[in-house]
């Protein structure tokens, strides 16, 4: 889905709230959206900051509330003590993670053999899956 297909769910969904589109929202929104990490509130107040310094912390937790309500973000908590957002998948996307719990990087990755697995053992159990999400925990490359 592309950026503009992105605002253009939170516009419809901002007006549906009545609220007013603003320039702070906007530079939190195009930010995030040209993210390409796990992103937790303080990092992206950073960055939305090189832009604009007055905007706040209250404004970027807003705005991503926002985001998480319209389904645009998602909400990730991988037991470091921080939420971190990332973005709507595509459809026919999925993918997993691993997370390093020496240095806390984390990194995406897709298995179709694990998804099929997956699918197998819930319909084996008559289990209907509507969603998942598989975080393995671990020493990454670098902290070995």
């Amino acid at each position: 889905m592309k950026i503009s297909d992105k605002k253009d769910i939170l516009d419809r969904y901002i007006h549906k709230k009545s609220l007013k589109s603003t320039a702070q929202r906007d530079n939190i929104v195009d930010t995030f959206l040209k993210t390409n990490v796990h992103i937790s509130l303080e990092e992206l107040l950073a960055k939305v900051r090189q832009k604009n310094p007055k905007i706040g912390y209250a404004t970027v937790y807003r705005t991503m509330k926002l985001l998480s309500e319209c389904g645009l973000a998602f909400e990730r908590h991988f037991g470091d003590g921080q939420t971190r957002y990332e973005h709507l998948p595509d459809e026919d996307s999925h993918h997993d993670h691993l997370i390093c719990t020496k240095c806390g990087k984390i990194i995406e990755f897709e298995n179709k053999r694990i998804e099929h697995l997956q699918k197998e053992v819930a319909d084996k159990m008559g289990f209907k899956v509507t969603t998942h999400k598989l975080e393995l925990y671990g020493r990454c490359k670098e902290c070995r």
